[in-house]
């Protein structure tokens, strides 16, 4: 059998190498500003952080079998910067009472340091220099930890509750610029409200988000959005500018119409103005995709092509992507801990678990989906290769090896991928 040159063994574990994109951040500056050390003599932040990000990469069920795993790595923990594997209930009393707050900071302060990095220079044939996507996504939980949405089922049955993981990214990024979590009753509209936006922004969220009255600032401050029509909309058609009839199987715009939406104000303090109302002029698309699927979609902005309206919010299936990523490669179904604190330590490190690996997989410049990654990178976690030459290993190297004439002189060990 030939020898496989392709991947090396270096002196790290392939889970050291993943913790070494944490150095491109200040985390002692982190762990300072949120005094998330403080009460912790042995179970430091650091620790903490590294021993959620093994059991999520690792897809650990509990914090019972992330400690044993990294009591089974003995003497590679000294690797991570770790004498010890830390007790279960240690842990667990971490993750308890430790505040989210710092793992939230550190994501974000990985998303700023990494955010040139992974932009990608794609501008999707768009006139907007900047194009953000907003949705969200909702982790299952019972009831008895938080509030569920929706009606109370039939029955025996137990209300589930849960918690919406609102974000918004950019579209020529796959990693969250702006997070936010809440309990699953919170209507997705609240969202808008904590957006911060420049002029000219363009943005595009499906119709959970529609909130007339933000339309209405966000015109007036040119902020533009790209969303779809609710079905019990009340509007007045003021002008026409395009009409067709449909053709089968064909992508088309079948109707271009600027409209007037009636509206209920409301004060500074969010409260709504009953006895008032507003109006705002927005543009109404119509378009048939070449599947026969019929979309009715709302714009502010009333100088692109109608067609960029419909290429817009197809765009918007990246967010979605990105929450498939994250709730099919990492450990959502079990949690860790079973108060709110702990509930979203484990999803802002799954959020940091996500964003590393997408560095990685950037920085490894491989052809590879996602989920081949984070599987390949589960498997060797603790094997001494090199990450970058494991994730760039093709069939065709695989094959190469496999042709190679036998050395009888003596027996190698080989490496085959």
């Amino acid at each position: 059998m030939g020898k496989n040159t392709e991947i090396n063994l270096v002196g790290q574990p392939i889970f050291k190498q993943i913790i070494n994109l944490l150095g491109a951040i200040d985390l002692n500056s982190i762990v300072k500003r949120h005094n998330a050390d403080y009460y912790y003599k042995s179970f430091k932040a650091k620790t903490h952080l590294i021993t959620m990000l093994f059991g999520i990469i690792s897809r650990c069920d509990s914090m019972g079998e992330i400690c044993e795993g990294m009591r089974a790595m003995s003497g590679k923990l000294n690797h991570l910067g770790l004498r010890s594997s830390p007790a279960k209930s240690t842990a667990c009393d971490g993750l308890r009472n430790r505040s989210d707050k710092f793992f939230e900071d550190v994501y974000f302060t990985l998303v700023n340091q990494y955010q040139s990095f992974l932009s990608d220079s794609r501008t999707f044939g768009l006139t907007f220099k900047e194009v953000l996507l907003i949705d969200s996504t909702t982790i299952t939980l019972f009831s008895d930890i938080l509030k569920g949405v929706g009606r109370n089922p039939k029955g025996d049955g137990k209300k589930k509750g849960g918690l919406k993981v609102h974000m918004l990214i950019d579209a020529v990024q796959s990693v969250g610029r702006f997070i936010k979590i809440t309990e699953a009753k919170v209507h997705d509209k609240n969202f808008l409200k904590s957006l911060d936006l420049v002029t000219n922004t363009m943005i595009v969220f499906d119709k959970a988000y529609n909130y007339y009255h933000q339309f209405a600032l966000w015109t007036n401050n040119k902020v533009y959005f790209v969303t779809r029509q609710k079905s019990n909309a009340k509007y007045e058609v003021i002008d026409t500018k395009r009409k067709h009839e449909r053709v089968k199987d064909v992508a088309m715009v079948l109707k271009d119409e600027t409209i007037e939406l009636e509206y209920v104000p409301e004060d500074e303090s969010g409260k709504r103005q009953n006895k008032k109302r507003g109006r705002v002029t927005l543009r109404r698309v119509c378009y048939q995709d070449e599947m026969n699927r019929y979309y009715v979609f709302l714009t502010n902005n009333l100088e692109i092509p109608a067609e960029e309206v419909a290429f817009l919010y197809k765009k918007r299936w990246g967010i979605e992507l990105l929450f498939k990523k994250m709730k099919q490669n990492f450990q959502l179904h079990y949690f860790y801990g079973e108060n709110e604190t702990a509930i979203r330590t484990q999803i802002w490190c799954t959020l940091i678990a996500q964003l590393l690996l997408t560095v990685l997989q950037k920085k490894a410049d491989t052809k590879k989906a996602f989920s081949i990654v984070a599987t390949l990178v589960r498997i060797h976690l603790i094997s001494m290769l090199d990450v970058y030459e494991l994730l760039r290993g093709t069939k065709r190297a695989f094959e190469k090896n496999q042709n190679s004439p036998p050395n009888t002189a003596q027996f190698t060990l080989n490496l085959q991928f």
